[in-house]
Protein backbone atom coordinates (compact mmCIF):
# COMPACT_ATOMS: atom_id res chain seq x y z
CA UNK A 1 0.00 0.00 0.00
CA UNK A 2 1.41 3.42 -0.82
CA UNK A 3 2.20 5.80 1.74
CA UNK A 4 0.12 9.02 1.85
CA UNK A 5 1.27 12.07 4.07
CA UNK A 6 -1.50 13.90 5.88
CA UNK A 7 -1.55 17.97 5.51
CA UNK A 8 -1.01 17.64 1.86
CA UNK A 9 -3.49 17.41 -1.12
CA UNK A 10 -3.60 14.98 -3.91
CA UNK A 11 -4.29 15.16 -7.64
CA UNK A 12 -6.52 12.20 -9.66
CA UNK A 13 -2.94 11.70 -11.63
CA UNK A 14 -1.01 11.11 -8.61
CA UNK A 15 0.73 14.80 -7.95
CA UNK A 16 1.12 16.01 -4.35
CA UNK A 17 0.62 19.99 -3.84
CA UNK A 18 1.90 21.38 0.07
CA UNK A 19 0.68 24.91 0.87
CA UNK A 20 3.33 27.08 2.82
CA UNK A 21 2.09 30.22 3.26
CA UNK A 22 1.70 31.50 -0.22
CA UNK A 23 3.98 29.32 -2.29
CA UNK A 24 2.72 25.97 -3.47
CA UNK A 25 5.17 22.77 -3.73
CA UNK A 26 4.60 20.84 -5.76
CA UNK A 27 5.95 16.63 -6.11
CA UNK A 28 5.01 13.29 -7.28
CA UNK A 29 2.88 10.99 -4.44
CA UNK A 30 4.36 7.29 -3.58
CA UNK A 31 1.78 5.60 -5.56
CA UNK A 32 3.54 7.46 -8.47
CA UNK A 33 6.46 6.89 -7.94
CA UNK A 34 6.01 3.02 -7.46
CA UNK A 35 3.98 2.59 -10.85
CA UNK A 36 7.04 4.55 -12.80
CA UNK A 37 9.63 2.25 -11.35
CA UNK A 38 13.22 4.17 -10.68
CA UNK A 39 13.76 7.21 -11.99
CA UNK A 40 16.55 7.92 -14.02
CA UNK A 41 15.95 11.77 -15.23
CA UNK A 42 13.47 14.66 -14.82
CA UNK A 43 12.77 17.14 -17.22
CA UNK A 44 12.43 19.91 -14.18
CA UNK A 45 10.32 23.13 -15.54
CA UNK A 46 12.53 26.57 -15.86
CA UNK A 47 12.06 29.04 -13.10
CA UNK A 48 9.59 32.03 -14.07
CA UNK A 49 7.35 29.20 -15.85
CA UNK A 50 3.57 29.61 -16.21
CA UNK A 51 1.68 26.94 -15.24
CA UNK A 52 -2.00 25.69 -15.51
CA UNK A 53 -3.38 23.50 -13.16
CA UNK A 54 -4.30 20.48 -15.49
CA UNK A 55 -1.87 20.92 -18.32
CA UNK A 56 1.67 18.87 -18.35
CA UNK A 57 4.60 21.27 -16.64
CA UNK A 58 7.47 18.88 -16.83
CA UNK A 59 8.41 15.00 -17.05
CA UNK A 60 9.88 12.05 -15.55
CA UNK A 61 11.72 9.31 -17.19
CA UNK A 62 11.76 5.62 -15.76
CA UNK A 63 12.66 2.23 -16.41
CA UNK A 64 9.57 1.47 -18.14
CA UNK A 65 8.12 4.74 -19.84
CA UNK A 66 8.51 8.70 -19.92
CA UNK A 67 5.19 10.17 -17.81
CA UNK A 68 4.30 13.79 -18.15
CA UNK A 69 3.32 15.66 -14.56
CA UNK A 70 0.26 17.46 -14.64
CA UNK A 71 0.08 20.93 -12.80
CA UNK A 72 -1.98 20.50 -9.80
CA UNK A 73 -2.44 24.30 -9.36
CA UNK A 74 -1.76 27.64 -11.76
CA UNK A 75 0.69 29.64 -10.34
CA UNK A 76 4.71 30.62 -11.44
CA UNK A 77 7.63 28.46 -10.75
CA UNK A 78 9.58 30.30 -8.25
CA UNK A 79 12.18 27.62 -7.84
CA UNK A 80 13.42 24.14 -8.94
CA UNK A 81 14.32 20.98 -7.50
CA UNK A 82 18.14 21.33 -8.76
CA UNK A 83 19.05 18.26 -6.83
CA UNK A 84 16.72 15.89 -8.91
CA UNK A 85 18.49 16.80 -12.00
CA UNK A 86 21.51 14.88 -10.59
CA UNK A 87 20.12 12.57 -8.41
CA UNK A 88 16.41 11.46 -10.03
CA UNK A 89 16.21 8.33 -8.08
CA UNK A 90 15.18 10.59 -4.94
CA UNK A 91 11.97 11.12 -6.42
CA UNK A 92 11.75 7.21 -5.55
CA UNK A 93 13.65 6.69 -2.44
CA UNK A 94 11.92 9.63 -0.38
CA UNK A 95 9.04 10.77 -2.74
CA UNK A 96 7.84 13.47 -0.28
CA UNK A 97 11.00 15.52 0.38
CA UNK A 98 11.82 15.27 -3.04
CA UNK A 99 9.81 18.24 -4.67
CA UNK A 100 9.93 18.83 -8.01
CA UNK A 101 9.06 22.89 -7.57
CA UNK A 102 7.72 25.78 -5.63
CA UNK A 103 5.10 27.60 -7.44
CA UNK A 104 4.00 31.44 -6.18
CA UNK A 105 1.67 33.84 -7.96
CA UNK A 106 -1.05 31.13 -7.29
CA UNK A 107 -4.26 32.11 -9.76
CA UNK A 108 -5.58 28.61 -9.25
CA UNK A 109 -6.09 25.28 -8.51
CA UNK A 110 -7.43 21.96 -9.68
CA UNK A 111 -9.12 19.11 -8.79
CA UNK A 112 -7.51 18.53 -5.07
CA UNK A 113 -7.78 15.79 -2.39
CA UNK A 114 -7.11 15.69 1.17
CA UNK A 115 -5.42 12.60 2.52
CA UNK A 116 -8.24 10.59 3.53
CA UNK A 117 -10.08 11.26 0.04
CA UNK A 118 -7.06 10.30 -1.67
CA UNK A 119 -6.63 7.45 0.33
CA UNK A 120 -10.11 6.26 -0.67
CA UNK A 121 -9.34 6.80 -4.51
CA UNK A 122 -6.05 4.94 -4.19
CA UNK A 123 -8.58 2.31 -2.90
CA UNK A 124 -10.91 2.33 -5.76
CA UNK A 125 -7.67 2.44 -8.19
CA UNK A 126 -6.73 -1.45 -7.32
Amino acid sequence: MSKIKEGIFYTDSHEWVEYIDDIAVIGLSDYAQEELGDVVFVNLPEIGDKISAGEAFCDVESVKAVSDIIAPISGEVTEINDELADNPEMLNSDCYSAWICRVGKITGEGKLMDAKVYGKFLVEQE
